[in-house]
């Protein structure tokens, strides 16, 4: 009787409880769909919070000419490079 005991445990539940951590871990280390339609709404989000932002500048600027943003430069290349590297990406992703 012991030695079906050890059979079952050494031959099923040993290789159960590995496969079993295996799956857990390879699916926990991906991003889910969830996950990606999330960062892309915050993406979004992001993008017309920073169009409001320049708007408001372009508003506060004309009213007053000492008005000197403490943000980033619109429109400046460095700072779109980043921008633009991550629509690119989108755009890739949604052409699959």
């Amino acid at each position: 009787m012991e030695e079906i005991v050890l059979f079952g445990s050494l031959f099923i539940g040993l290789p159960w409880l590995i496969l079993h951590y295996v799956t857990k871990w390879k699916t926990a280390a991906t991003l889910t769909v969830d996950d990606e339609a999330m960062l892309e709404e915050l993406y979004q989000l992001a993008r017309r919070l920073d169009e409001r932002m320049d708007t408001v500048e372009r508003l506060v600027a004309a009213d007053n000419p000492e008005f000197r943003p403490a943000r980033l430069v619109h429109d400046r290349e460095i700072d779109n490079q980043p921008l633009r590297e991550l629509d690119r990406m989108i755009a890739r992703k949604g052409g699959k």
